[in-house]
């Protein structure tokens, strides 16, 4: 008798060694993850406040349904179209390249999302305000693993990976759609005295490159930068057909250059300036949208023109759109 009462006891104790594990795993308050430094970060699970440097976290977050409470900006005092401009209710922190630490404070975030190659650096300062997370957020291949995982992160890895599984669903119907024997020469730049422009590798380099386009800039080295500065004697030289420049405002010093005049897709008219998502493509919205304006652009007799905004409102949950 006492032998089976023991025996009751250690089942009973391990009974509740289990539930009390179980309860402690779901009230779990954070999670590891692994960011793009290789650094493990303790974050909150399904975290209120975020604060995104660059708009790759207002991208996925907003096509979640999750507003952020701060962002940074790319160009000064412009809340881009493919966003439904609803930056601009949230704290602005700053450009990407240089966020304010003590506006960034302010907002209060319980959890930083950021490019890493402007934020490596100010990495310890960052962590001292909330736990911060860094992702390259430059490759096309690398955009499926960040928005499933961020997804994943906010409390919707089901929605995350239906994003990625759209994106692709579209991407093959482009393709196989575009005029099979037309490979326009184009290139993706930053406008300047001497542009640079986008190795295939880059996001919105690769989804042009997928439905047809020939990329001027080419391949990235291993290890290499994803963009190249490209002199307008080098630009001459392979003659985009199609230009898609960065709209980063009202100073186009390449325009004065008289080799700009030659180039082809100058003569006839397809130099395209375009939006922030043509720079911050990683995330589910930008993607879906450079899909489109690409499509049209390249092949404007099969595909129509986009109208940003409403395409960026198909995926942005209309509860949030106010």
């Amino acid at each position: 008798m006492a032998n089976n009462v023991g025996k009751l006891a250690s089942m009973f104790g391990l009974l509740a060694l289990l539930v009390a594990g179980t309860a402690a795993a779901e009230d779990a308050k954070t999670v590891s993850v692994t960011d793009d430094r290789g650094v493990k970060v303790e974050v909150p699970v399904q975290p209120k406040r975020i604060a995104a440097i660059s708009y790759f976290a207002d991208d996925v977050a907003l096509a979640l349904g999750i507003k952020p409470v701060a962002s940074t900006y790319m160009t000064a005092g412009r809340q881009p179209d493919f966003l439904l401009g609803l930056t601009s209710q949230m704290a602005q922190i700053g450009q990407r390249a240089k966020p304010n630490l003590e506006l960034l404070s302010q907002a209060k975030p319980d959890l930083i999302v950021a490019i890493r190659r402007y934020t490596v650096g100010n990495a310890p300062q960052l962590e001292k305000i909330a736990p911060y997370l860094a992702y390259n957020m430059e490759l096309l291949t690398e955009s499926d693993k960040e928005i499933a995982e961020f997804s994943k992160i906010l409390g919707k890895p089901e929605r995350g990976l239906q994003l990625n599984a759209d994106f692709h669903k579209h991407l093959d119907e482009i393709a196989a759609k575009a005029p099979k024997n037309a490979h326009p020469r184009f290139a993706i730049m930053w406008g300047g005295e001497t542009p640079f422009a986008f190795h295939t590798e880059n996001t919105s380099a690769s989804i042009v490159a997928a439905i047809g386009g020939d990329n001027i800039a080419g391949p990235k080295t291993p290890g290499g930068p994803f963009g190249i500065d490209l002199s307008l004697e080098t630009m001459l030289e392979k003659d985009p057909e199609v230009l898609f420049i960065y709209d980063s405002g009202p100073d186009r010093p390449h325009e004065n250059n008289p080799i700009w005049q030659e180039l082809t897709a100058v003569k006839n008219k397809r130099v395209f300036y375009v939006g922030d998502q043509w720079v911050e493509t990683n995330g589910p919205i930008a993607r879906e949208i450079v899909l489109r304006e690409a499509a049209h652009y390249l092949y404007p007799d099969a595909f129509p023109a986009v109208d940003v905004r409403a395409e960026a409102a198909k995926i942005i949950p209309a509860d949030i759109q106010k």
